[in-house]
């Protein structure tokens, strides 16, 4: 036997006695693991998560599936150099971290840990105290009404900004018409806890405007600068701890080099979790509705939640409205997708042929970078449902009760592409399994391992009740 694989096989046999009973995994390469910057990262992240196991990969991180399937861990954090960091091992851990078990959906929180350098990931991994998301900047719309405080520049219409103080409501003024700086600021002077942008991009520059010129966000080699229409360019730096979702942007996640702009928003810009594309985007379904989960429904779900719920919403919308497509893998960025036509409940639902070319581009094409297990969310405020959980015994009940009428289950804010609908998923913090549906069935409720999901309603009936209510087995 080669000794390498024979080194990886005593490596899991070791893992799988002490990975039943640990909630987080950390998977690594052994070239990374050997350097010694990137050890202190791994060391931080098992004395930060107690129980921890390390998993170690020598050619391809598929290596360690079999120990994942045994130890199935809630949190699992891959461990990656810039170098290895790429689009194509994005769409492996996508992969991967649906296999855990036999259905389609993903079995874990998981995070890509990467940075410029082991300096820079190591500062992300030593970031343990949660963040309370307060105040957002934005170079595109979003719903400024359900946070707290903050400020968007409108990347379609020239001079737009929207504002809000905290207890105020969001106010209409007149912006610069070259928002450079002024988002710049918001980075800096302002401190953004969120900062979220659209519009055209590459793997070296974020282009402000989309419907009109601006200025330009720019990196290299780590660090990022700002480059008006007039005037001379300028570096933007902060190290305060921040998260980052380039949810239209293209390409602004994938990592091809040292001057990568994913590397300087963490490097840079104290971006602790950062979601984007690592491929050009034109559906949308898996970055802006993210922001449908995070944003639109403050406090329910943490940033790594958030990114899994729309994944989960995502692949059921594959899975339930479009026949023998989940298990298709494909290359990032590949243009051979398969012309699947939607089953009835498709059509019913008025999806087509493109809607499934479309899930499957995003469906392994947007990274999440960060430690999985940290915590990043919108202080709690008014949802348009709400979410109840009770658990008694082997007894499961998930009571939705709509907050706004007939307007409960719309769309909050359909700036962008793919907005709105979300199925409604309720994470469970532990795992279960034989669940037997007692009552709300016919809401097409989907029960997994980890979370409920319940297909958007759309049509509230306000002469019902929705409650779904099941038994389950517990798996600790």
């Amino acid at each position: 036997m080669n000794k390498n694989i024979l080194a990886t096989c005593i490596a899991c046999l070791f893992s799988v006695v002490v990975a039943e009973a640990s909630e987080y995994s950390v998977v690594v390469s052994r070239q990374t693991k050997a350097q010694l910057g990137w050890q202190s990262v791994i060391d931080v992240l098992l004395e930060r998560h107690s129980k921890a196991v390390v998993l170690v990969w020598e050619e391809d991180v598929s290596e360690v599936l079999p120990v994942l399937q045994k130890q199935h861990p809630r949190y699992t954090c891959f461990v990656a150099s810039r170098e290895e960091a790429g689009r194509n091992f994005v769409a492996a851990v996508h992969q991967l971290t649906r296999q855990y078990d036999s259905d389609p959906y993903t079995d874990t929180l998981w995070g890509i840990l990467t940075g410029y350098d082991a300096e820079n990931a190591l500062a992300i991994a030593k970031t343990d105290k949660p963040l309370a998301v307060k105040r957002v900047a934005s170079g595109t719309e979003l719903a400024l009404e359900l946070c707290e405080q903050g400020v968007w520049y409108d990347e379609l219409v020239k001079n737009k900004k929207v504002s809000k103080d905290i207890g105020g409501r969001p106010t209409e003024q007149r912006g610069p018409s070259d928002t450079t700086r002024a988002l710049a600021d918001t980075l800096t002077k302002g401190a953004a806890d969120l900062f979220v942008t659209s519009g055209h991009a590459t793997e070296r520059n974020w282009q402000i405007g989309f419907r009109y010129r601006n200025g330009t966000f720019r990196s290299k080699q780590g660090q990022m600068f700002g480059f008006p229409l007039e005037g001379e360019s300028f570096e933007i730096s902060s190290s305060e701890p921040r998260v980052y979702m380039a949810v239209g942007n293209c390409l602004m996640g994938h990592i091809d080099g040292p001057d990568a702009m994913a590397l300087a928003w963490m490097n840079a810009l104290g971006v602790r979790q950062m979601v984007g594309y690592t491929v050009v985007t034109w559906y949308g379904y898996g970055g802006w509705g993210v922001l449908d989960y995070f944003t639109e429904q403050p406090g329910r779900y943490t940033l790594t939640e958030a990114f899994h719920a729309n994944q989960h919403a995502l692949i059921h919308r594959l899975d339930h409205y479009f026949d023998g497509v989940t298990g298709v893998s494909l290359e990032p960025g590949s243009q051979r997708l398969p012309v699947v036509q939607p089953n009835l409940l498709g059509k019913q639902l008025g999806l087509s042929a493109a809607d499934c070319r479309g899930l499957l581009w995003d469906r392994d094409t947007v990274a999440f970078y960060g430690d999985p297990a940290w915590e990043a969310r919108l202080p709690s405020g008014p949802k348009a449902y709400g979410q109840k959980l009770e658990i008694e015994g082997d007894t499961y009940k998930l009571t939705i009760t709509p907050r706004l009428a007939s307007r409960s289950f719309e769309p909050v804010n359909t700036n962008g592409a793919q907005r709105g609908w979300r199925p409604i998923v309720q994470l469970l913090d532990h795992r279960i399994q034989q669940a037997s549906l007692l009552s709300g069935d016919d809401l097409g409720v989907v029960i997994a391992d980890d979370f409920i999901l319940v297909p958007n309603p759309r049509v509230v009936d306000l002469d019902r009740d929705y409650v779904i209510k099941f038994k389950a087995q517990r798996v600790d």
